[in-house]
This record gives C-alpha cells, structure tokens and sequence, in this order.
C-alpha cells in the first residue's frame, strides 16, 4: 500500500481515527436546520384534508385501539387509571422516539440527491427531524394535558409524582437513541435496503413486546428486570 500511495501527487488521510461529531457546522448551518424542519412539516400535511389536525388524531386513534384490545378484549390491567390516559401516555413519547428513529435511518437515502449536489454537515437532514417530531410531540403532549384535566374535573384520584421534572430528560435520551440508531442503521442501508422495511417491523416488535402498551406490573419478576434495561 505505501509503494501505491507514492505514486499520487497527494494523499488524503483523516486528522483523527475515530469519528467527529461537527456540531459546530452545524450551528453554523443552523439556517438551513429550520428550512428543513420547514420542509418537513409542510410536506408531511401537504394535499391533505386535515392538514396537521391528524397530530392529534393519530394517537386518539391508537390510544382508542389499544384500550378496546388490550383493556376490554385482553383485559390487561392499568392499575386503576382510566385507559385512554394510561395508553396516551405512553404512546405519545414512544411516537417520538420512533418517528426520530425512522427520519435518521432514511438520511442517506432520502438526501442522496441533495447531498450528491452541495456540501452542509450530514448531521443537519437527522437534527431536523428531531425538532420537526419535537414540535409534534409538544402538541400530543398539550392532548394528553387537555384530556388528564378533563378525568380531573370528573373526579380522577390520579396525580403525577416528581418524575415530570425529567421529561426533558427523557426527551433527550429518546432523540438520543433515535438518532444514533438511526444513523448507524441509515449508513448499512446504503447497500442493504432490506433493513429499511426491517427496522418497521422491529418498532412494532419492539413496541408490542415492552411495556409500552402493557403494564408493567403484568409482567413476571425474571422479566421485568430486563424491561429495566
């Protein structure tokens, strides 16, 4: 490899073996961020009837669906708190990680064009997704405020604890995930295509056999201390 090499009039080589993370093109691109999450939102609703009425009607819908499967057909227990709060819940941050997780997996494939044409930090397509999803989920969480305090004026003995200080921190870590696994997922897709339709059926996997929309207190002592992890 070193005779090949000096038979070029320049060599390139990375300054550092392991990978850089460039937030600080990215912040210098911070413009271009918010015409994505633009982009985003505008396509995502464009040519359709409601437009973005269905962030809210996506997880009434769900939330209805997993009550009436898993409350009156399955039977599963929700330690006394009325179902279609319990399932909203945890539909609503799950949608987050999950919606964060597909955008980063498709970053190659859905911006080859544009990245084949100008030069901006990769990182600029995922971290628009993430704030895109942020502002859907800011207004599924408004819902499920709206609907707690509608079951709190009718009598509900349900109240939240201190955990709610770290919402935020939960959000991190969920765009965290999503973005990490999306990205190494994203960059395997670039040859392998099959894992694009593998990593839907893996969220619902993933979703159905967590607590998610189970609780937790349903299953055994020698599984619920891997849900943990």
């Amino acid at each position: 490899m070193e005779n090949d090499s000096e038979k070029w009039d320049l060599v390139l080589r990375p300054k550092n073996k392991w990978y850089e993370i460039d937030i600080k093109g990215v912040w210098h691109y911070r413009d271009l961020v918010m015409l994505f999450v633009r982009r985003d939102f505008l396509t995502a609703y464009k040519q359709t009837i409601l437009g973005p009425l269905w962030m809210v009607l996506q997880p009434l819908v769900m939330t209805l669906m997993f009550s009436v499967i898993f409350g009156r057909i399955a039977n599963i227990p929700t330690g006394g708190v009325p179902r279609l709060l319990y399932y909203l819940a945890a539909f609503v941050p799950w949608t987050y990680f999950s919606e964060c997780l597909n955008k980063s997996a498709t970053t190659f494939t859905a911006n080859a064009g544009i990245f084949g044409k100008v030069y901006f930090p990769r990182l600029v397509s995922p971290i628009s997704g993430m704030i895109s999803n942020l502002f859907k989920y800011s207004v599924q969480l408004l819902l499920f405020v709206v609907i707690y305090f509608i079951f709190l004026s009718k009598g509900l003995k349900v109240s939240p604890n201190y955990h709610v200080v770290f919402i935020p921190i939960l959000l991190i870590i969920l765009a965290g995930f999503g973005l990490a696994f999306g990205l190494i997922i994203t960059s395997v897709t670039t040859k392998y295509r099959d894992l694009t339709f593998l990593v839907g059926v893996g969220l619902q996997m993933l979703m159905y056999g967590s607590s998610v929309v189970i609780s937790f207190s349903s299953f055994g002592p020698s599984l619920q201390k891997y849900l943990r992890l």
